[in-house]
């Protein structure tokens, strides 16, 4: 799983706004235009039937080899199995998101939730926030506070940002769809929809695996109010290394070091850690398994990424990480009471694109490289793909992030 740092590449969306000056399609007749209060408790009931689900697992025998290359570990699930089983509580974060006011409105015919936080700032400026698979809301809720608030952070009152995080339709508290057509480019229109209808006439907008597709979307079809986009899975690849890479070709010999190096990432994700995608995109219904069995839901979320099953096997073998086990087990917990295992992985199914294709987005773009991402856009790439590209940072690895004067610094760079 990967939990961003979107709080770091939300902040440079606040250098985008301010090196800008300050067609949506519209909701179909029949929706429901209002916005309404949403809250929600999971009956206790439910609870009960996830614990015992848990403790009537049927393990299989222990892989025959010492480290991960056959998968998720035993040791690791019977551990994640221990602890979500007994010590586990998920009352917890649903009190967590209950405490940020939360919506739902219609929009082309489907239910949309999220969550709204208003800053105090006057002059907030709006950002729209979209999470991926298998990421939810849960991920976003430690950057809502430092974006409405940025004083107590340490930041300044120019640096507030109204926030805005839906959830993806088929995830979450939003509708699943019906009907098969729920792609990127209609969740880019049903976000657009959205700001308009939050009243905002100008806004930003930020995301990371799907949420980048989703937003750099957003940027294709060029609303008026959307100012600037910021990605931290930034889409840079260009379309012969992408063939290259996927074919387990030889690199080309006129990459640079950090070319060579994403080269490298990308061809071992393409080989190593492409088959949940790839079962996904053809046959999500063939997954059903995984939503009638918790620890089989657990597994699978858990493999999709090499780095990020590392990481987590970590934190369950009682290390320190940027993450907790409450982390982890918080947003699996959200795909196993909202049973969204398989409607969320028809998004899928439904994208006929390439995952790092260039898109040739023209508005400003702000790049944040984390070094746990699946590869780490050069920057020669990304000043290519984003020809308005005015922010890239790569962070290095594992070092503590911390808030700065970002809007001052790049008031001081400007032009």
């Amino acid at each position: 799983m990967r939990v961003l740092s979107t709080l770091v590449v939300a902040t440079a969306l606040m250098f985008v706004a301010l090196a800008v000056t300050g067609s949506a399609k519209t909701a179909q007749a029949a929706d429901d235009e209002s916005i309404r209060p949403f809250h929600f408790s999971f009956p206790e009931s439910d609870l009960v039937d996830l614990r015992r689900r848990i403790a009537a697992t049927r393990w299989p025998e222990r892989e025959t080899v010492a480290d991960d290359s056959q998968g998720v570990q035993l040791a690791t699930m019977k551990a994640l199995a221990r602890y979500w089983g007994t010590d586990y509580d998920w009352r917890k974060v649903e009190a967590k998101l209950n405490s940020y006011p939360q919506f739902v409105t219609t929009i082309d015919g489907l239910d949309i939730h999220f969550i709204h936080v208003r800053s105090k700032q006057p002059n907030a400026l709006p950002i729209i926030i979209t999470h991926g698979w298998p990421g939810s809301i849960i991920e976003q809720m430690k950057v809502i506070d430092p974006l409405t608030n940025p004083t107590a952070y340490g930041g300044k009152a120019e640096d507030a940002f109204d926030v805005v995080i839906p959830s993806l339709p088929g995830y979450g508290f939003s509708g699943k769809p019906t009907a098969a057509g729920w792609d990127p480019a209609r969740i880019a229109r049903a976000w657009i929809v959205l700001m308009k209808r939050l009243g905002y006439t100008r806004y930003v907008a930020q995301g990371g695996d799907w949420g980048n597709c989703v937003t750099e979307l957003m940027a294709l079809q060029a609303p008026p109010g959307l100012l600037a986009i910021s990605t931290n899975m930034a889409a840079t690849v260009p379309a012969d290394i992408d063939k290259a890479a996927l074919a387990g070709a030889p690199p080309p010999s006129n990459l640079s070091g950090d070319e060579l190096h994403a080269y490298e990432q990308l061809a071992f994700f393409y080989k190593h850690g492409l088959g949940y995608a790839t079962e996904m995109a053809n046959h999500p219904e063939t997954i059903y398994g995984i939503a009638d069995s918790p620890i089989g839901l657990a597994a699978w979320i858990l493999d999709h990424d090499v780095k990020s099953y590392e990481m987590i096997t970590r934190v369950f073998d009682g290390k320190t990480e940027g993450l907790s086990r409450d982390d982890v087990l918080d947003n699996i917990t959200l795909y196993w009471l909202t049973n969204t295992a398989v409607s969320s992985a028809r998004l899928y199914w439904e994208y006929k694109g390439g995952f790092f294709d260039v898109r040739n987005v023209t508005i400003p773009v702000a790049v944040s490289v984390f070094p746990d991402e699946i590869y780490a856009a050069p920057k020669s790439w990304a000043e290519k793909a984003y020809p308005k590209l005015i922010f890239y940072n790569r962070h290095p690895q594992r070092r503590p992030l911390r808030r700065v004067g970002t809007t001052r610094i790049f008031r001081q760079r400007s032009p």
